[in-house]
């Protein structure tokens, strides 16, 4: 007896912590596999070990997270031709692989150029850009299965003070800033309602996500759209809708030119010199 209800309060948790995203899952057709790494919660030496080593303080919702649960992995796929396809991934980085970006060089020399050397001041946007210099402390919050990187940044950093506040961005491919979130909290919300799809973040940025990840989209819609900027006021995907009306409609015929009837001659009742219609004098002749 002591066992069940052990494993109730268990699968209440679980429940819990994945904002019962599991269980919507298992019940959209043809979505197989789904699987949750349980882990255990972080110890708190660990999280000032963190601090202390970067100054930074972690914002509250992110250290009770930790303390709760030392990272977060959650994947589903789909069937697709009698075979499971790995469709959606949702990661939080546990607190040994919370690490600081555009610190090392690709290579050991001490002329080789690192990640900062990439940043330019360019034109001012209307929130300021994280910088890969000292100016900002970033670290990898979600590694995006290779498809950019979800950060946790701090701006305005100086190195006699310790940061903070921060925020939540995505670093895409080309290494372009796009702002998600403004806490950690909403970011988690954010990538549960999506359900972890391919390249969702790619929805925060101007071009959108690839062709492929639109379809998986369309396949298992997101649980909300309010917060995506590709909608319409309608709160519907921008997609391109077929009218079948407008797009199989035949080019309209134009009207055939009528034709003139054929020149013909006319004599007068006197007996006076005959009239051609639309021919020269030259040409004309009398019927006889």
């Amino acid at each position: 007896m002591d066992e069940s209800k052990d494993e109730k309060a268990h699968k209440v948790f679980i429940e819990r912590l994945t904002l019962g995203v599991t269980r919507v899952l298992e019940s959209l057709p043809g979505v197989l596999d789904v699987r949750f790494a349980e882990r255990e919660p972080a110890e708190k030496r660990c999280l000032l070990s963190w601090e202390q080593k970067n100054a930074c303080v972690l914002p509250e919702d992110l250290r009770d997270f930790y303390l709760t649960t030392d990272g977060f992995t959650l994947t589903w796929g789909s069937k697709l031709e009698n075979e499971c396809v790995s469709v959606g991934c949702m990661v939080i980085n546990s607190v040994a692989k919370l690490r600081r970006l555009g610190q090392s060089a690709v290579f050991s020399l001490p002329s080789t150029p690192t990640i900062a050397d990439l940043d330019s001041d360019g034109e001012a946007e209307e929130r300021e850009q994280p910088r890969f210099d000292s100016r900002s402390r970033i670290f990898e919050l979600d590694p995006c299965a290779g498809n950019g990187k979800v950060c946790l940044v701090y701006k305005n950093c100086t190195e006699d003070e310790v940061s903070q506040e921060c925020d939540v961005w995505f670093l895409d491919r080309s290494l372009y800033w796009h702002y998600l979130t403004p806490s950690f909290t909403a970011y988690y919300r954010l990538m549960i309602t999506h359900l972890g799809l391919p390249e969702w973040q790619y929805n925060f940025t101007p071009y959108g996500p690839s062709p492929q990840a639109k379809q998986w989209a369309a396949l298992y819609q997101p649980l909300t759209f309010h917060s995506d900027p590709h909608l319409d006021s309608a709160g519907e995907p921008l997609l391109n809708k077929l009218d079948p009306t407008k797009a199989f409609k035949g080019k309209a015929k134009q009207p055939a030119p009528k034709k003139k009837p054929p020149i013909q001659a006319s004599t007068t009742g006197s007996g006076g010199p005959a009239k051609v219609h639309g021919g020269s004098g030259r040409h004309s002749a009398l019927k006889r």
